[in-house]
């Protein structure tokens, strides 16, 4: 185990659902001495177990995984709350001389924890003002506004929520919307390695996964977390699986339609994941299939550590 004051990195393991991240994230964290951080915004709940593909205690190996079941399905959470769990996770980990390894595919999640970034606040008073003035004015006056305190976040969103939001932080903070938005810019020293591989056959093993999920009772665990409060959660209900089979339950579709519609979702989601990391040009890039993977990934470890390899 490295001394504690040693600089140990954040390694970030990053990619679509079912490229193996979790498994990955075991290895190295056996090899390095390491605890894993969750940083899949659907894994903080508790009892959202089979449809999120959570890693059963059991499967852990006896490798320490914070950020996972602390919330209930009522509750909902923000990037900046995840921020600062996130960052003290690391921090306790690191006081310990151990590697701390950063595991999940919710993007935005991902760069609060290893960026420098800033949330604005919010205020309910301006907000409600201004989305008055969107439904009786119209989002082209609120445009012309957002053009002339800021003409870059103008040039980049045209939505009426998210222009009432640039409006709403300019007017509260005094500062451009979009001198908010982030640079690539490590707040610590990072290596993240992203995993990728065949098109077809992520979509095969998607289709598997989500069969396999089925198989092992999704369509029961929704139905026990609904005494839970998972209709009352706007986040939680929404999630990949869950929504779908929410309407078998209410009779509105079928085990066989839910489970294909959940599969097309998936497979759209995990696009917008590829898309999303693709655009970040400090991940490494590795194929899932790839023999040595494990080794290939340690030595981008060691690497960021500055220590030989393992």
């Amino acid at each position: 185990m490295l001394h504690p004051d040693s600089a140990l990195p954040v390694v970030a393991i990053v990619g679509p659902t079912g490229s193996g991240k979790s498994e990955l994230a075991l290895q190295l964290a056996e090899r390095f001495d390491g605890e894993a951080v969750n940083a899949d915004s659907m894994q903080f709940y508790r009892g959202m177990d089979i449809g999120t593909a959570k890693l059963p205690l059991a499967e852990r190996r006896g490798i320490a995984h914070h950020l996972m079941d602390f919330l209930s399905v009522r509750e909902d959470t923000t990037v900046a709350s995840f921020q600062d769990l996130a960052r003290a996770a690391i921090a306790d980990i690191r006081s310990r001389g151990k590697l701390p390894i950063l595991v999940g595919g919710s993007g935005l999640y991902v760069r609060a924890a290893i960026d420098v970034l800033e949330f604005p606040g919010t205020d309910p008073a301006v907000r409600a003002e201004l989305e008055n003035e969107l439904e009786n004015s119209g989002l082209s006056i609120l445009m012309a506004r957002l053009q002339e305190v800021d003409p870059v976040s103008a040039a980049r969103i045209s939505d009426g929520k998210r222009v009432v939001r640039a409006l709403e932080v300019h007017q509260i903070t005094g500062r451009p919307f979009s001198s908010f938005m982030p640079e690539r810019d490590y707040v610590s020293p990072t290596v993240q390695i992203g995993l990728n591989g065949d098109r077809a056959e992520l979509h095969e093993r998607l289709a598997a996964r989500v069969h396999t999920m089925v198989e092992q009772g999704l369509e029961h665990e929704v139905q026990s977390l609904i005494p839970a409060g998972l209709r009352e959660g706007r986040t939680a209900q929404m999630a990949l699986g869950y929504q779908q089979f929410l309407r078998v339950i209410d009779g509105e579709s079928t085990v066989k339609n839910a489970s294909e519609e959940t599969i097309v979702a998936t497979r759209q989601f995990a696009r917008r994941q590829l898309t999303w990391f693709r655009a970040d040009p400090r991940v490494n890039w590795l194929n899932w299939a790839q023999g040595d993977l494990s080794a290939t990934a340690a030595a981008l470890v060691s690497q960021a550590k500055g220590t030989p390899g393992t």
